[in-house]
């Protein structure tokens, strides 16, 4: 089956990239996009056999994503945030996930940083609040949302937590959610990652969750940061792209004032080679990393079997291959001159979309500075990146 959902995303990538323009200009999924990706399966490739689906593994998940950002990197970024469905299902009681999530290809969007308020109430939460970047948002079944916990007005703890105000996810029904249509960015434009709010809506207790206590058994996806891993198959798979493009496009190309085709430049043989030797590395640290710790957690060990350094290279992998693809793509944005700087040159469009990649959590130097106090014994200062909740 993962076999398949591969298959189909490489066949779809070459209608992506033919609709990029349209899917940029709508600045967010066209409806047709979306079943187009529902039918590779992509969305419910993170829930298990048990739950209807194949139980992707995150290496297998990232090469699914890398093939569909081959086409178009809104249309991944859309596919990863709906696959991760799969992953929070892990967190819900099984009984609850079951009937929340009828169909493994249901989407879930929304921002999980506690960005709003939830006040006690018998049986659940009155939630409101406003969250930005919910890719996908629009097209979405229910939407995840975090917020601090409010009891009588003041900020609640559980007995015995570590936090003097405590945080919790909250699932609610995108019928209930409010789009506010304000996505008009320098690149991934087609991603619908509006601002959305929620206004005193009822949340009961159940359809509540915390990356701290899964419901399901132990495995490699009951981690709090499986979430997050295949994410990198977003830049890795546009990075690749730009590269065959670089290669296509030198492989033709009569350079008139050297006298000499592209193919025998030094300038773009050299640049070619060292995009090509960073992208390998980028590539092979995220799934070196990926393998090792998929290796340890199926065995049926934790994230504290690991190594340190073990632990400390999946998030710096993710953030390297992010930094890594918008540098490649725009050493070949340079590479290729004047012919990238038009709106019908992919380049233009993949400098943009890694640009605002980058922009994105996984990719900032709190990923840096958590890694780094992981290593030293410091404190991480987002440690969901480590698995550390």
């Amino acid at each position: 089956m993962s076999s398949e959902i591969l298959r189909r995303a490489r066949d779809l990538a070459p209608l992506l990239r033919e609709r990029a323009p349209e899917i940029e200009a709508n600045r967010t999924l066209p409806a047709e996009v979306v079943e187009l990706l529902r039918g590779t399966g992509v969305f419910g490739m993170c829930f298990g056999p048990d739950r209807g689906g194949p139980g992707l593994t995150s290496m297998e998940q990232t090469e699914v994503v890398e093939a569909l950002a081959y086409g178009d990197a809104s249309a991944a970024w859309c596919a990863v945030i709906g696959a991760n469905t799969g992953i929070y299902a892990n967190f819900l009681d099984p009984a609850v996930a079951k009937e929340v999530f009828s169909r493994p290809d249901l989407v879930v969007a929304g921002l999980l940083q506690p960005a709003g308020r939830a006040e006690r109430v018998p049986g659940g939460f009155r939630l409101s609040g406003r969250w930005s970047f919910g890719s996908g948002v629009k097209h979405a079944d229910w939407v995840t949302s975090g917020a601090f916990i409010f009891q009588d007005g003041e900020p609640w703890a559980a007995p015995g937590s570590k936090h003097r105000h405590d945080s919790r996810q909250f699932l609610v029904p995108r019928a209930e959610v409010e789009v506010i249509d304000n996505w008009d960015t320098t690149g991934l434009c087609g991603s619908g990652s509006c601002d959305y709010t929620v206004t005193d809506v009822f949340v009961p207790e159940e359809h509540t969750y915390t990356f701290a206590t899964p419901q399901s058994a132990p495995g490699p996806l009951t981690q709090p940061d499986s979430f997050t891993r295949a994410m990198c198959g977003v830049p890795l798979g546009v990075a690749r792209a730009a590269l065959d493009h670089a290669r296509e496009v030198a492989s033709t190309r009569y350079d008139r004032m050297a006298g000499q085709p592209w193919a025998d430049s030094w300038r773009v043989q050299t640049e070619l080679a060292r995009c090509e030797a960073e992208f390998n590395a980028a590539r092979e640290g995220v799934y070196g990393a990926m393998r090792r710790q998929w290796e340890v957690l199926a065995a049926g060990g934790t994230l504290d079997d690991l190594t340190p350094t073990e632990r400390a290279a999946s998030p710096l992998s993710w953030l390297h291959a992010f930094r890594a693809a918008r540098d490649i793509v725009a050493r070949l944005y340079d590479l290729l001159q004047t012919w990238s700087i038009f709106r019908t040159s992919p380049m233009d469009r993949w400098l943009r979309d890694t640009t605002v990649l980058v922009q994105h959590l996984v990719a900032q130097d709190r990923i840096l500075q958590s890694a780094g106090a992981y290593l030293i014994g410091g404190e991480p200062e987002f440690g969901i990146s480590l698995g550390i909740v």
